[in-house]
């Protein structure tokens, strides 16, 4: 049983892969002048195959028990070796980093206000509208 119908998980889902990206970026952009160091990217395919495979359906005598949990393996985060390097063989480009740094804040801001009003909206159920 989904006491709020699945949003907030979805939601949540979202934050995850967004802080991920993030932690991404950042890594990037704090490596930029590490010789031979290759950006890190998190690949939306993989870590939304890894959130579909981590319910495996059981057998339940009451449907208000539990589906069991799993834990895939990967992460969803790979290097990129194909991308040209500069002489020091980095392959940090600062502007892309910064754009997709921008991309991502605003992602995750739009994430964080759809469960804050979500929220709101609970709240406000369960003091009955005042």
């Amino acid at each position: 049983m989904d006491l709020f119908g699945g949003t907030i998980s979805s939601l949540e889902k979202g934050l995850s892969y967004a802080t991920l990206k993030n932690k991404a970026i950042t890594q990037n952009i704090a490596n930029v002048d590490t010789p031979n160091y290759k950006t890190k990217e998190v690949s939306f395919k993989d870590v939304l195959n890894d959130a579909k495979q981590a319910t495996i359906p059981a057998y339940r005598t009451d449907e208000r028990h539990y589906d069991f949990k799993i834990n895939i393996g990967g992460s969803g985060v790979y290097s990129n070796e194909n991308f040209r390097s500069r002489a020091n063989g980095n392959a940090v480009n600062m502007d892309a980093e910064q754009a997709k740094l921008a991309e991502n804040t605003i992602y995750y801001n739009a994430l964080i206000d759809r469960v804050s009003s979500k929220f709101s909206t609970l709240n406000n159920v369960v003091k009955g509208g005042r």
